[in-house]
Formats: C-alpha cells, structure tokens, sequence
C-alpha cells in the first residue's frame, strides 16, 4: 500500500506526554479559579482526563458553575501547564520528528488535545513548517464529542489535504478506532509507554519508530 497522506496524533508520538500529575494540579487550579478550593477528588478527576459532556454537567451543577465557562477556563488553566511544561524542557519532542520532513506525502496532526496547546507546541518546536495542518480540539463542551474515537477532526485534516490514500499514527486505541471510522488504515507506535502495551484493537501497522515510515510509504 503507498500512501499520499500521512497524519499523527501529537501528544505520544510527535511530542512526549504531559505527567498525569501535571494535568490534575492544573484542573483543580480552575476549580481555585471558581472559589472551590477543596473540590472531591473524583470530580477533579474526571475533569483532568476523558471529560464527558455529561460529567461537566454534573460536576457544574454540584458546585453552580455555568459548564460553558467553567470548561473554557478547565481547557485553558490545563493547556497553560502544558506550555510551561514545554519551556521547562519536560515536554519535548522526539529525537525521529525530523524524519516527517523526509517523507514524499502530504502531513498533518490531528489531536484531542487543545488547539492552543497543539499550536503552541508546533510554535515553540519550530516543527510546524513539517505539517501541511494542524487540528485539536476547541475549548468547548461539544468538542468533547467530536474528539477521537470519533473521525470528526480526522476527516477535516483529511479534507485539507485532499488525500486519496491516507495513514493515521497514534499511541492510543482511539486513534486506531478514529481510523477505522475515517475508512483509513492506521499505525500503532509503540514509543516507551507503550512498548508491551497489550492491544484490543488491531492496527494495519505496529511500529517502534516513526523511520519506519519510509519503508511504509513506498511499500
């Protein structure tokens, strides 16, 4: 199979992951930011990672905060933390990134991340000459919908560079679904948090690196 188009979730495969750590210290900063200073730890929880609209209901009922606006700060405090953990050197990319610019195919990233936190990244990188475009999420509740499974944010990139045979990389069982449901095929990296990762999905390629794209693409 050659592909023209080629596409990567950000956070585990361009980039490192943000400590799990960070993540909640910055979600439970915004219910600071809202006068709750000692919020239950499940609802910091469920806000910090795999927010359901549902559950930015429940937690925004409880403490009388409009969902809206409580999430738009959530999404905003948490892409922050990500920023700093990039100019501290704790979020960096990975040593193969250089290796997208040597692939004869159209690029772009697709990320349930926040479109601030992915923009800022490329910024600050100064890797965003490598893509031809660039989706995450926005800081809306409707956007926790749209994201990954889900092949919303996948079709738009898709769209954008007109691709006719496309791979999607990713770290996540999601993104193997999210290609699935965009009808293209996909590749699993196993970067070091996911090297004995056991999978219940079944990806067209499992690989260590993003080199092996090169044998991949001209397969």
């Amino acid at each position: 199979m050659t592909y023209d188009t080629v596409v990567f979730d950000n956070d585990g495969v361009l980039v490192g992951r943000t400590h799990f750590e960070v993540l909640r210290e910055a979600t439970a900063e915004t219910f600071t930011q809202f006068g709750v200073s000692d919020p239950d730890p499940d609802h910091v929880e469920d806000m910090t990672i795999g927010a359901t609209p549902a559950q930015v209901a429940t937690v925004s009922d409880v403490y009388d905060f409009d969902p809206e606006t409580f999430w738009r700060a959530r999404d905003s405090t948490v892409s922050g933390a990500q920023q700093e953990e990039a100019r501290a050197g704790r979020k960096a990319p990975y040593d193969d990134v250089q290796t997208v610019a040597d692939l004869d195919v159209s690029t772009g990233i697709v990320s349930s991340n926040q479109q601030e936190t992915v923009d800022f990244l490329l910024d600050h990188f100064e890797i965003s000459e490598l893509f031809d475009t660039a989706y995450g999420r926005e800081a809306t509740i409707e956007s926790l919908r749209l994201r990954k499974p889900n092949s919303h944010y996948l079709e738009q990139a898709l769209s954008d560079l007109d691709a006719d045979s496309a791979l999607y990389v990713g770290d996540n069982e999601s993104d193997v679904r999210a290609a699935e449901n965009a009808g293209i095929d996909s590749a699993f990296i196993r970067r070091p948090h996911r090297t004995n990762w056991d999978l219940n999905v079944w990806p067209t390629w499992d690989i260590d690196s993003l080199d092996d794209l090169h044998a991949i693409c001209s397969a």
